[in-house]
């Protein structure tokens, strides 16, 4: 216990590095994703093909290997440790949320986006007043999911000079092996403290979205 105490400025350091690498990646990830979904369900075969292949691609590589590719390409163009961690969980986690809001999409009747094509609303108004409203009561949960998940992915950037809340075991370990327990509890504290409430958040929402159906 002494050996977190003693050293609460460097897991500070690597919580509020985690959290930032989670809320940037989230703010770039999301949005990305939303258009990915856009083009997965396009009319036009070229967008849909195109979003298909990143999607696939990126959902089947691992994400170090992400990891390894901006960090030998970005430094060229000035980004540092950090920014390459964010662009990585960028590129990597937005086709899982990509998925996510496709899946509440199709969630959708069938008949409501060819009732609003019958009235003569185009592909961008159907999606924008009458899909994705309805959609988002069931998408919202899977994203949360997702946002889960990327807090974990969050520790791959440790490998990548990016200090984290890892980064605090290794660095603490290597000056008090007794102490491995407490740095383990301590750290696994601290992700917990991002996810449960991620979890129970994304509980509510969905049962408030079953009652509400």
């Amino acid at each position: 216990m002494n050996v977190l105490l003693e050293n609460l400025p460097l897991v500070g350091q690597g919580f509020l590095n985690t959290l930032g690498m989670l809320a940037l990646a989230v703010l770039f990830a999301l949005p990305l994703g939303l258009v990915i979904a856009a083009l997965r369900i396009s009319p036009v075969a070229s967008l849909r093909l195109t979003a298909s292949v990143y999607t696939e691609i990126f959902r089947n590589i691992p994400l170090t290997l992400i990891f390894f590719a901006m960090a030998a390409f970005l430094p060229t163009l000035g980004f540092d440790y950090f920014a390459n961690a964010i662009v990585a969980l960028t590129l990597y986690t937005a086709p899982f949320y990509a998925e996510a809001v496709r899946s509440g999409v199709n969630a959708v009747p069938v008949g409501q986006a060819e009732a609003a094509r019958s009235i003569g609303l185009g592909f961008s108004q159907v999606l924008t007043l009458v899909v994705l409203p309805q959609a988002v009561r069931a998408v919202i949960p899977p994203i949360i999911n997702v946002t889960i998940a990327l807090t974990k992915n969050t520790s791959v950037a440790t490998g990548f000079f990016v200090v984290t809340l890892v980064t605090t075991i290794q660095r603490l370990v290597n000056t008090d092996p007794a102490a491995l327990l407490w740095l383990f509890g301590g750290v696994a504290v601290c992700y917990l403290a991002i996810t449960i409430p991620l979890g129970q958040l994304a509980d509510r929402l969905e049962q408030k979205w079953q009652v509400a159906r």
